[in-house]
């Protein structure tokens, strides 16, 4: 483990990294227009927003964690140089996916009106229902973008679905311009435009990403062919062990997220509305880790394939090193730019002072969400889900979301508290997550 060899891992993990941070970048971006562009109606939409958010990827990260099963599934096929693997893991996640998507859809639909009973104002429900409705037809080309991105990165190829992601945006934001404040003819729908848009964007997202693998020449070895339908049970199995395993796990998390805005929504509309201010900034920073925690499972993923754990641990530990890092100089900035950032998104000066506290908090999670990101992304590289799963089944359920509501309402701490809740979370997800991968590892050699 030489100083040379862990620097060209840097190397190699930034390089497949930086594309993925981009596109990750990119898919949260459309929350962050929507939120910038709604919240100069009013606070309420905002708040709404919020709530829809939630319930709409507490069901939507379940189809994504099946569908990042492919990546580190592909990266050992195209490790141990079975290209006809790759083409089966394809065929089959396709189906898988898109399955996925079809009942996720469905689900969200019929439980839209469910926010009725999260104990919120009745003008924030009256925004949030039928804009979650709408937010749940795009699963279905979510989910098709997915299953041909993930794919590509399996491979190493990464680029594609950054440059579509940056389209997307560009697309994104002026069909919310259109939609949310009714020009060129349209009506002004608010939220629901907002919805409309990004169903609209997912929707040219999953054609151009599927059209890409299709008709580049590139690909035509790994036999990419959808038709005709022929299932093999040991690669829906391993699709499946892996994907259903990575879908619960994002589900504990951001469900408790979820869980953390509805007792944020019970101390007020204004207090759920910063709430969501300091939720969005932290997830770009979120969605920036993911991008590591990517490339990481597929880097872990093509040295498993290739039966070398040592590499596969150095390359597993120096993207923590780098999700670290970056989650720190993240941490910095919102602790420097906390008064700013909310002005960005609402006027209201109230609203800026619960957001702007948030903000800090959030700079003390940064390390921790960054940690416990990347570990789960390099555990799925070595086909590890079931007992992570239980670790963040523990880290948000069992502690999380209790510390929070003490914290909250019988501390007084308020917004705060719950913000504190979730801190513990994260750190404790992060550090057993970190110990797995290093056991699991040693284990293998």
């Amino acid at each position: 483990m030489t100083r040379t060899s862990i620097i060209e891992h840097i190397k190699k993990n930034l390089w497949l990294a930086w594309p993925v941070i981009i596109g990750q970048l990119g898919h949260v971006m459309m929350g962050v227009i929507d939120n910038m562009m709604v919240g100069r109606v009013s606070p309420i939409p905002l708040a709404a927003a919020s709530i829809a958010n939630g319930l709409f990827f507490i069901i939507m990260v379940v189809g994504i964690g099946i569908s990042y099963a492919l990546a580190p599934l592909v990266s050992i096929a195209s490790g141990a140089n079975n290209k006809e693997e790759c083409g089966n893991i394809l065929h089959d996640g396709f189906y898988i996916n898109m399955l996925s998507g079809l009942i996720l859809c469905i689900v969200t639909v019929f439980c839209a009106p469910l926010i009725k009973y999260f104990g919120q104002t009745k003008e924030v429900t009256a925004y949030a229902i039928p804009y979650t409705r709408i937010l749940g037809f795009s699963t279905i080309p979510m989910m098709l973008f997915q299953t041909y991105r993930q794919f590509c990165e399996g491979l190493g190829i990464m680029r594609p679905a950054m440059i579509i992601a940056i389209l997307a945006n560009i697309f994104h934001a002026g069909f919310n311009y259109v939609l949310i404040f009714g020009k060129f003819g349209f009506p002004a729908l608010e939220l629901n435009g907002a919805g409309f848009a990004t169903l609209l964007s997912r929707t040219l997202m999953g054609i151009t990403m599927m059209l890409f693998v299709i008709r580049h020449p590139r690909f035509k070895q790994y036999n990419i062919h959808i038709f005709p339908f022929r299932m093999k049970w040991e690669v829906s199995k391993k699709i499946l062990g892996i994907g259903l395993g990575s879908g619960f796990q994002y589900f504990f998390e951001v469900a408790s997220f979820v869980c953390a805005a509805i007792m944020v929504g019970w101390i007020g509309a204004k207090e759920l509305a910063a709430h969501q201010i300091a939720l969005n900034v932290a997830s770009i920073t979120y969605m920036a880790v993911l991008g590591i925690s990517a490339a990481a499972a597929i880097r872990v993923g093509s040295f498993v394939g290739a039966n070398n754990y040592h590499e596969a641990r150095l390359a597993g530990f120096t993207s923590i090193l780098l999700a670290i890092s970056f989650m720190l100089v993240s941490g910095i900035t919102f602790i420097c730019a906390n008064s700013f950032i909310p002005t960005l998104y609402v006027q209201d000066p109230y609203v800026r002072q619960v957001a702007s506290s948030l903000l800090l908090i959030a700079a003390l999670f940064q390390v921790f969400d960054g940690t416990q990101a990347v570990a789960l992304g390099i555990l799925r590289g070595i086909t590890d889900s079931t007992f992570p799963t239980a670790i963040t089944f523990i880290s948000y359920w069992v502690i999380a979301i209790p510390a929070g509501y003490l914290l909250a309402f019988h501390f007084h701490l308020q917004t705060q508290g719950v913000w504190y809740g979730l801190l513990i979370g994260l750190a404790t997800s992060g550090s057993l997550l970190t110990f797995r991968f290093h056991h699991k590892c040693r284990a293998a050699k």
